[in-house]
């Protein structure tokens, strides 16, 4: 298998197809035995949807009508991103991508952009620079969002959302201090360091496979963002709480608020689909410890709740995940305006929803990881609107930007991805 064409297959059932990046790469890459291959097949995936909306604007002025083959046009941004970000040999970089095109008509055609592009890379950057779009490589729709949102901090979160981001481990704190897992990091020949706002946080120099990772296999580390680790802190765990994880796939949250408070009376994760239930199932096992795992629609409690209310919830709700982009660039071109307003409605219904499974006394943490105020503040404040017995429970931290409820953490602050979190309280006088 030829790994550009891979690539550009791969491209084209996310760009054309509509496909999630997460679904479609580990199978695609399957096919290829080689390690560096599938290695370097992963780069160009990411190098491209990272850039997407500036390779393909590069493309448009460098052409003067489309290129109706859609392969041939993906073969185009895969060697223009070559040429621009990665250490493949320029001569390598035209000479490999144009022997991967089968069209021979189009051969010439991508040699000869190739090369103007070598040729005049510095006058064709600056037009580029010109418009937002290409210059920052995202939407006209999403940068008007993060303008209206964040007007003094687009460019920073633009910069951070084309970056890769940092790999972080969550340490098994009911098993390791975290200098002593820093330090068995070190003796495996992995640098880390400390992350600046969790506990359990540590942050590796280099991204590795988990297979170099010591002690993974037997749940020592976890792969999972420090903003993600919040979760668990913020839930105020105690011993004998009764505790529901909403929305809980792929389970790090459950993991984490299993290993943070072992004494929990019941922890209950549940997800809409079986399947992604099955990853909650496999991380627990990895770990070694046990939730109730339920396959139900968080929107409709009566056909899996027993009755018995909660002390804390963790409403982890579906989102736009516009936080993450630096982990999913596919975010970028598959998410639509028009998500947003739906979105929010689900958030708000689900919130109504864990508000009844409440027990009088108990919290909710509210949490997404987007970066919208339509689905995180707004949401909270339209709920306090029609609940005013609810209690927002002010997060006192350093971490994130306060809002006039929650706090929001945007991407690439304190090296997080983007996340924001809320704490409501039932009163102990209210019932459901």
């Amino acid at each position: 298998m030829n790994c550009r064409v891979l690539a550009a297959d791969i491209l084209l059932a996310i760009t054309r197809d509509g496909k999630s990046l997460s679904t479609i790469l580990e199978p695609a890459l399957q096919s290829l035995p080689q390690a560096n291959d599938r290695a370097f097949v992963q780069a160009l995936v990411y190098g491209v949807l990272r850039w997407y909306y500036r390779l393909d604007h590069l493309l448009n002025i460098m052409t003067r009508k489309p290129i109706k083959d859609d392969r041939v046009r993906m073969l185009a941004l895969l060697g223009f991103y070559q040429l621009t970000a990665m250490r493949v040999k320029p001569h390598a970089a035209v000479s490999e991508t144009v022997s991967s095109v089968r069209e021979s008509w189009a051969r010439p055609l991508i040699n000869g952009l190739l090369r103007t592009y070598q040729r005049d890379c510095e006058a064709l950057n600056t037009r580029l620079d010109l418009d937002p779009v290409s210059a920052t490589a995202h939407p006209a729709w999403l940068l008007e969002q993060l303008g209206a949102s964040w007007p003094q901090s687009v460019n920073e979160i633009t910069s951070a959302n084309n970056q890769p981001p940092p790999m972080t481990l969550r340490v098994h704190l009911g098993r390791w201090t975290r200098d002593a897992a820093l330090e068995r990091l070190r003796e495996a020949g992995l640098m880390a360091q400390p992350g600046a706002m969790v506990p359990s946080a540590v942050l590796l120099e280099k991204p590795v496979p988990v297979s170099q990772i010591p002690g993974f296999a037997e749940g020592d580390f976890s792969v999972q963002d420090e903003a993600a680790q919040l979760a668990a802190h913020l839930l105020n765990l105690q011993p004998g709480l009764r505790v529901l994880d909403l929305c809980a796939a792929p389970g790090g949250k459950s993991a984490h608020i299993l290993e943070s408070a072992p004494e929990v009376k019941e922890l209950v994760a549940l997800d809409i689909a079986p399947e992604r239930l099955e990853r909650v199932r496999e991380n627990l096992h990895r770990i070694g410890l046990h939730a109730r795992l339920i396959a139900g629609d968080a929107l409709t409690p009566e056909t899996w709740w027993d009755g018995q209310t909660f002390d804390r919830i963790l409403v982890d709700a579906p989102c736009s995940a516009l936080g993450v982009i630096r982990r999913h660039p596919d975010i970028k071109l598959l998410r639509q305006p028009s998500d947003l307003e739906a979105l929010a409605t689900i958030q708000s219904t689900i919130l109504r929803t864990a508000w009844t499974l409440l027990k009088p006394g108990g919290q909710i943490v509210y949490g997404t990881c987007s970066i919208l105020p339509v689905e995180n503040v707004e949401v909270i404040a339209a709920f306090l609107a029609t609940h005013p017995e609810a209690i927002e429970l002010p997060i006192g931290a350093s971490w994130g930007i306060p809002q006039p409820f929650g706090r929001q953490i945007l991407t690439g602050m304190h090296d997080m991805d983007g996340f924001y979190y809320a704490r409501i309280m039932k009163p102990c006088d209210q019932g459901a």
